[in-house]
């Protein structure tokens, strides 16, 4: 399993912010292909012991780096991409890595 965090700093407007996700940015998301699921948070998430937050982390789960490749160049995961422009304020940032169950 490959997992993709998408971690969304602090929005200059986060009810903007928010409703355009909901509305916009997430349904063009479940049209990528290969994608098994996707699990978005349902409030800031915290950055360790020091303090800050991000305002969202959405978790997008793929079989293998070869279906995240294949979904991120598909046109559909283009225009994801293309889409985080305009509603993310607040930067954005991505972390990928495998997973395996212990």
């Amino acid at each position: 399993m490959i997992r993709m965090f998408v971690m969304y700093g602090a929005p200059t407007d986060a009810d903007a912010f928010d409703k355009y996700y909901q509305d916009v940015h997430i349904p063009l998301v479940r049209k990528m292909p290969h994608m098994v699921s996707c699990e978005v948070s349902t409030g800031p998430a915290a950055i360790g012991p020091e303090g800050g937050e991000y305002h969202l982390v959405a978790i997008l789960n793929f079989n293998t780096k070869a279906d995240m490749d294949a979904s991120m160049s598909s046109p559909e995961g283009q225009a994801v991409v293309a889409d985080v422009p305009n509603y993310a304020t607040g930067g954005v940032t991505l972390v990928t890595a495998e997973y395996a169950e212990v």
